[in-house]
């Protein structure tokens, strides 16, 4: 007979926002439910829109919302029926105020999804929701969480971008779920974390001791992720995959470096995402005169982002704080020469593997660029180095073996 520690566990894996496309979260609900169940377990990812794309393998349960993010229907106006839900009212009430109410919304459907399958799971896993329903499921199931960075950097940041008070006021609101997030946290015996610099922000953030982390870095799928020899890179191609608004992620600081090297080199930049209409980075493109220059994506394919990557010259991570940093592992398991700022745990992805510059210092980044464009047998050393990385040290199978250690500890303390 198998011994009880070692049979396979029933996972319940909890995700608030799964955005197969866009975004960390949905990469890591992804390749961590997938590596789980090759190694034998059973895993029903749990979910709120947008909703992941998972393995087949993988049983996907809908929770229904509002949905009122989804940019095909932005801010629709529920029906009166839909309003009759006490949870969906909340939802319009907290977007109506300016907040952002989907990790409350989603821990109450979660638990009255799990509270008549109490006996259905071994163990859940919340995707950094930390909502008071997984506190309230904490009671009946055993429960880990995995925070990937402290929110509170990005209120941080976003309030000091914000030239004018009642701007700062409605960052304040949008984050004022921070509030619950924290004394969620503080109630959770074990919370996985991603990295030393992610373990020490959020101890400092939420005031929860270092000792109930575990750190368990986000693995590479190499599987999706990896060199094509037959695509030749472009010279003075550069490509960034980072929200392209989201004043954390640091583009703002890339396309002034744009700007600058564009007086000597005929150089190019994609993005792989899309610009806010009207938003901040189309307007600084349109100030630097560099439009022509710059090339959005859209939402693509995994297919034709990794040929996007085979055609680059360099990736560039700009970002101002990172909680991980899967842009810069994916880019290195491409083999594509790595050039990241410091900012959050980028450093512990990298490694002495790219060209590491500060945050928020935009000749840092034409330098670096300069470097790498002019130096082929730099930009081929960097490549080479950062490929070897993640195969050694970046995967998704250790990062699986590591989870479900975590999950039979809280299991046994739980009982």
């Amino acid at each position: 007979m198998t011994p009880c520690h070692q049979r396979p566990l029933r996972i319940g894996l909890l995700s608030y926002r799964s955005n197969p496309h866009c975004g960390g979260q949905g990469v890591y609900v992804k390749n961590l439910s997938r590596s789980l169940s090759l190694l034998g377990h059973r895993v029903d990812v749990i979910s709120g829109p947008p909703y992941p794309v998972l393995d087949p393998s993988i049983n996907l349960i809908r929770l229904p919302s509002l949905d009122l993010y989804n940019p095909d229907d932005l801010f629709r106006i529920p029906k009166i029926s839909e309003l009759m839900d006490p949870i969906n009212l909340i939802e319009w009430l907290g977007i109506s105020t300016m907040g952002f109410p989907e990790p409350l919304t989603f821990g109450m459907r979660a638990y009255n999804y799990l509270k008549p399958r109490r006996q259905v799971y071994d163990i859940i896993h919340d995707n950094q929701s930390l909502s008071y329903g997984i506190w309230a499921i904490s009671k009946k199931i055993p429960v880990v969480a995995t925070i990937h960075h402290p929110i509170t950097v990005d209120l941080n940041i976003a309030v000091k971008s914000e030239p004018v008070f009642w701007k700062k006021f409605k960052q304040l609101r949008w984050y004022s779920f921070i509030g619950m997030q924290k004394h969620v946290a503080r109630t959770l015996p074990r919370i996985i974390t991603v990295s030393h610099c992610a373990r020490t922000d959020i101890s400092r953030e939420f005031h929860i001791p270092e000792h109930r982390f575990t750190i368990i870095p986000n693995g590479i799928n190499t599987d999706l992720f990896y060199p094509i020899p037959e695509i030749a890179r472009q010279k003075d191609r550069i490509i960034v995959t980072n929200s392209a608004d989201t004043p954390l992620k640091g583009l703002y600081y890339l396309l002034q470096a744009i700007a600058e090297i564009a007086k000597t080199r005929k150089i190019r930049l994609i993005v792989v995402g899309s610009p806010k209409k009207n938003g901040r980075i189309l307007y600084l493109i349109r100030k630097l005169g560099i439009a022509s220059l710059v090339t959005f994506t859209g939402r693509i394919s995994d297919q034709e982002f990794v040929r996007q990557y085979a055609k680059a010259a360099v990736a560039v991570i700009p970002s101002v704080y990172e909680g991980f940093g899967l842009p810069a592992g994916e880019a290195m398991a491409c083999g594509v020469p790595v050039i990241s700022t410091t900012g959050g745990a980028l450093p512990e992805v990298v490694g002495d593997a790219g060209i590491l510059i500060p945050p928020a210092d935009a000749s840092a980044l034409t330098r670096a660029l300069v470097s790498v464009l002019t130096n082929p047998d730099l930009a081929e050393k960097l490549s080479q180095a950062g490929y070897r990385r993640v195969q050694n040290h970046l995967t998704w199978h250790a990062a699986a073996m590591k989870t479900v250690d975590v999950y039979r500890r809280a299991i046994h303390d739980h009982r």
